[in-house]
Order: C-alpha cells, then sequence, then structure tokens
C-alpha cells in the first residue's frame, strides 16, 4: 500500500553527477539525511550501475532512471538485467508495448517498474512540435490509464497532475514527481515544478530532488530542510 512508505524513504536524491567519485562524495556528505538515491543515464555510463550495487548492499534504496523504450525482446531483457542489481525502481517509456514487456520480464523479483508519463521539461508546446496531439495533463492521464492496465507499479508525472490521477490509477499504485523546487528554488530546465508541501499534499508518493540538493552549499541541511517539508505536510 502507498500509505506504508516510510517517511524517510519519500525522499529520493536524484545523483545527476559525471562520475562515481563525486556521487559517492554525495552520499557520504548527505549521510542519513538521505536513504533513497536516484541514479541517471549521465552517472550510469560513468560506472554508475556497479555503485548502485553497492548502495543496495549498504542498505541504500536505488531508483534505476533509465527509461527503457525498445522492442519488447530487447526491454524485457534488459529489464530482467536490472533486476539482479538489487535496485528498488527502474523506469521505462508510458508506451504500452514496452511497458507490457518489462513487466514480463520481472518475474518473481522485488523491483517494481515506474512508467514515465510525460518528462516535467515538456510543456503543451514541445508535444505539438514532437508530433502529440494531446496536451500534457491528456497525455498523461492515458498515459496512467495505460499503465495501471499493464500492471506497472507507479508512474512519473509532475506534481501539477498528481492530484488528478489517483481517480485514473487507483489508490495503490506510486506517484512519483520529479521537478520539485522550493519556494524560492531556481527552475533550470523544468517547467512543471512544485514545492514538496504542495506535491506531497497533491498526492505524491516520492519526491525526486537533484540539484536544489546536489548543487546547495550545505546538502545535508537542504535535504533535511525538504524532508522537513514532506513530514509536516503528511502531519
Amino acid at each position: 500500500m502507498t500509505q506504508d512508505i516510510a517517511p524517510r524513504d519519500r525522499l529520493i536524491v536524484a545523483l545527476d553527477l559525471p562520475t562515481v567519485g563525486e556521487a559517492e562524495a554525495m552520499v557520504d556528505r548527505l549521510g542519513d539525511a538521505a536513504n533513497f538515491y536516484k541514479i541517471g543515464l549521465e552517472l550510469t555510463y560513468g560506472g554508475g550501475l556497479e555503485l548502485a550495487k553497492r548502495l543496495a548492499k549498504a542498505g541504500k534504496k536505488v531508483f534505476l532512471d533509465l527509461k527503457f523504450h525498445d522492442i519488447p525482446n530487447k526491454v524485457a531483457r534488459a529489464t530482467a538485467q536490472v533486476a539482479d542489481l538489487g535496485a528498488t525502481f527502474l523506469t521505462v517509456h508510458a508506451y504500452p508495448q514496452t511497458m507490457r514487456a518489462a513487466r514480463g520480464a520481472l518475474s518473481n523479483t522485488p523491483l517494481k517498474l515506474l512508467a514515465v508519463t510525460v518528462m516535467t521539461s515538456y510543456d503543451d508546446n514541445d508535444l505539438r512540435e514532437a508530433g502529440f496531439a494531446l496536451g500534457v495533463r491528456e497525455l498523461v492521464a492515458r498515459r496512467g490509464a495505460q499503465a495501471r492496465d499493464a500492471g506497472i507499479h507507479g508512474i512519473v508525472l509532475s506534481a501539477e497532475e498528481a492530484a488528478g490521477m489517483r481517480a485514473v490509477v487507483g489508490p495503490d499504485m506510486l506517484l512519483v514527481t520529479p521537478g520539485i523546487r522550493q519556494a524560492d528554488g531556481d527552475l533550470a530546465d523544468q517547467k512543471r515544478v512544485m514545492t514538496p508541501a504542495r506535491a506531497i499534499a497533491a498526492g505524491a508518493n516520492h519526491l525526486v530532488v537533484g540539484r536544489p540538493i546536489t548543487q546547495a552549499v550545505d546538502p545535508r541541511a537542504a535535504a533535511q530542510s525538504i524532508f522537513r517539508e514532506i513530514a509536516a505536510a503528511r502531519a
């Protein structure tokens, strides 16, 4: 059940850093202020899969944000490989064929799949430019329903869409929201953002936060500040 998530596990720190050494130094700096880490494409190609194994063995939770999307056979085989790494989450793009292939490869492993609906750097204009007829909210809702039907464990979406998604996906699917910024935070390349407290109030289960923590003068203090916002919103 989504309500059984430990409070500390609701914050996922994105290790969007170029080297394993920098990522390990960040994990050390954060200490017990963070328990859940996201490893994305940049760090994966810099040795991040071995880091994922080490973090999992050390008792940390790992979110591999690899956004698989390929022909079904390749998606299934890659998903089976990731299932042996000890990660908690893996992302795939929310295309029905891709989701079904990944779900079928899990067998009895504890790995959970998250389907990426529409990335938070996109808005309606970006979707039109890419050839989509639907706007962000309509496409997120369609892909959320398709993820539910494919047996996917959760979806990645902006907090702006989270509030309306429970009626679509039901009470047990995880809603994971990147694009989290505190009230005075820099938006950088994000277009659909929300504060931690508002995202939790909107129904998000996990918040993915990268630069506001990893580029802070004091990353540990930044993580603790965001965690306090999460805890207050859940109170």
